[in-house]
């Protein structure tokens, strides 16, 4: 147990506590310590009744059952995984960038899931930073089920596809999607692609909060910088050429 507490504590701050919440409260809910109908996110009485709680505990709670067990599992190394690369990858040193994302994805999954009747906002908000992390590592290969490898960029829609295939569902996995592109597209395509501008700024207050540990601050900013410097790189020397052969044939070929 020394070494799960050791574990938990040395995880970014984040990612820590989404893990921790989401698995607290979908415990504390499974075992009637808090009751359930009090922790989905429901319209009539997140609207008209003021229990704003609701959409906090909507995207920590999930209702565990022998047959949503298994999903919840994958939900939590989706999470676990992702977060902790975002946090700890681009996002390394602007933990108030990394909030803000966190804020605005949330913000987004529950206007999106209240217009929906969705009561739990799990998957789309695990989906929605799964695809951010996939489009900022567009070309990794990863790894999936029965030894299948792809681009990263791809990985969303597998999961998407799966999940309608295996379990007629799909529709969470869509608004995350949805959620993710918004986010990415804001605050990377727009500005930096197109030129627009930033639409999606960090509140100041965050960073009172989360200073940041690095020098630039914003993640556009970030990106554009990196993207500047690569560009202005000296292209490197010509090596000298001799004479063209063409291009010859390959041993063994046909």
């Amino acid at each position: 147990m020394a070494d799960v507490g050791e574990w938990f504590k040395n995880l970014p701050r984040f990612t820590r506590w989404w893990l921790g919440l989401t698995v607290g409260f979908t415990l504390l809910g499974r075992f009637g310590l808090l009751s359930p109908q009090l922790l989905y996110l429901q319209y009539e009485s997140f609207v008209h009744k003021f229990q704003i709680w609701r959409a906090a505990t909507a995207l920590f709670f999930y209702p565990l059952s022998p047959g949503t067990g298994f999903h919840f599992l994958i939900n939590l190394y989706f999470l676990y995984n992702y977060s902790l690369r975002l946090e700890t990858g681009f996002f390394d040193g602007h933990p108030a960038d990394y909030f803000f994302m966190l804020i605005f994805n949330w913000l987004a999954c529950l206007i999106i899931s209240l217009m929906a009747g969705m009561p739990f906002l799990m998957d789309p908000m695990v989906l929605s930073v799964l695809y951010v992390w996939c489009q900022l590592n567009k070309d990794v290969i990863v790894n999936f089920w029965f030894g299948t490898q792809f681009k990263a960029m791809y990985l969303p829609w597998v999961l998407f596809a799966f999940n309608l295939i295996i379990s007629g569902g799909g529709f969470s996995e869509l608004i995350g999607i949805l959620v993710g592109h918004l986010y990415y597209f804001l605050t990377f395509t727009y500005p930096i692609d197109f030129g627009g501008a930033n639409l999606l700024n960090t509140p100041a207050i965050l960073y009172q909060y989360f200073p940041n540990t690095r020098s630039v601050r914003g993640v556009a900013a970030q990106a554009g910088a990196a993207r500047a410097d690569f560009n202005q790189r000296p292209p490197p020397p010509e090596r000298p050429r001799g004479h063209d052969w063409g291009q010859g044939q390959v041993l063994g070929g046909r």
